[in-house]
């Protein structure tokens, strides 16, 4: 009975996906949502790189890596002798493993170093072994480095750096040794979690599934997750996936909000904020300050001192207010023409907008980060 389900669900997509209409500002479900259990899986390793010129370090731990790499060679150092490796770095290298990465395929690397190594440029990273969460070994990283930064330094201990010289990457610098098992083939649904959850945004991504596909085939579990049913056979699940996430549907507005960064001054306003009527006047009074030094000079047969004065100097500037008035439902580009007739900065703007909110006028959430 499911293998016919799902024959009838494969044929209908093949047949109707073609006359699937898209709505003016709709979005696909690919830019949207992410199947659940097909995902990036982060690598990271421990590795030297070798051959820099003069830049590299001296710690125990370079030294410790240095002689571990010299006895799997079959070199043994007595433990008295000191090496001098300053064209050696200890470095961390990091990678992003993507979904289905087959073996004997290769990613790109990212080293950086975490040590004292002035520069990586010019460096080889030798043999890695890059580790999941898991402890297992899924990739091998190697290869010559690429750095976009450079510092120069001189004797008096002045120098210069352009960029980050300590860390560089390697375009495909790894090659996949092992294959990240997912979930797709198993059982007989996919999960599609939204990137954004929201109810709205949840329903009308199962809707349109639905519209296509039959009743009840996609269900909104919550706010994020919508379970779709989906073919058993491997290849007929693969073209069901291709079709469904290039549905488009009009996702649902974001909440009313406004964002206000506090450290660069940038203000985001969104679309769905509203303002309840209020009366907006905003002031500066601006006090300036300064000292002058006046030197007082005795007569010449006076016997006096010479001595050196203070004179201060008070300006106060009254700044020409106005008020402004909001009135019921105003929206983002009221409040914004209304702002700028008043030529109110970012940070007279962040003001405002908390002494708006505290009063009750701002219909949205205010965010301060």
């Amino acid at each position: 009975m499911m293998k016919s389900v799902n024959q009838w669900v494969f044929s209908l997509l093949v047949c109707t996906g073609l006359l699937f209409s898209s709505y003016a500002s709709a979005q696909r479900i690919k830019d949207l949502a992410s199947i659940q259990g097909i995902r990036n899986n982060q690598l990271v390793g421990y590795g030297l790189v070798v051959g820099l010129p003069g830049t590299g370090e001296q710690s125990p731990f370079t030294e410790q890596s240095f002689r571990t790499m010299l006895n799997n060679f079959g070199i043994s150092m007595p433990s008295s002798v000191k090496p001098k490796i300053k064209n050696v770095a200890a470095v961390a290298v990091s990678a992003t493993l993507p979904a289905f990465a087959k073996p004997g395929q290769t990613i790109d690397v990212t080293v950086s170093s975490i040590g004292s190594a002035g520069s990586l440029n010019g460096g080889t990273l030798l043999q890695t072994f890059l580790k999941g969460v898991d402890g297992k070994v899924y990739a091998v990283a190697q290869g010559s480095l690429v750095v976009g930064g450079f510092g120069v330094q001189g004797d008096d201990g002045s120098r210069i750096i352009a960029n980050t010289p300590t860390v560089g990457r390697i375009a495909n610098g790894a090659l996949v040794e092992r294959e990240v098992i997912t979930s797709l083939g198993n059982g007989d649904h996919l999960i599609y979690n939204l990137h954004q959850p929201d109810f709205t945004t949840a329903k009308r991504l199962a809707d349109v599934i639905n519209q296509l596909v039959g009743p009840k085939t996609a269900t909104a579990v919550d706010a994020t997750s919508i379970q779709v049913m989906a073919p058993r056979d491997i290849g007929q699940r693969v073209s069901y996936i291709s079709t469904i996430e290039n549905l488009e549907f009009t996702p649902a507005d974001a909440p009313a909000k406004v964002i206000v960064n506090s450290r660069t001054g940038t203000i985001v306003i969104g679309k769905e904020v509203r303002l309840r009527p209020a009366a907006v006047t905003h002031g500066g009074l601006t006090v300036t300050i300064a000292q002058n030094q006046q030197v007082s000079q005795p007569n010449a047969f006076a016997e006096g001192e010479t001595v050196v004065t203070k004179q201060s100097i008070i300006d106060v500037a009254q700044d020409d207010t106005r008020m402004f008035v909001l009135d019921t439902g105003a929206s983002l580009d009221e409040l914004v023409r209304a702002m700028n007739e008043i030529g109110a900065a970012p940070g007279d703007l962040m003001a405002i907008l908390e002494a708006l909110k505290e009063a009750g006028a701002l219909q949205g959430e205010l965010v301060v980060i």
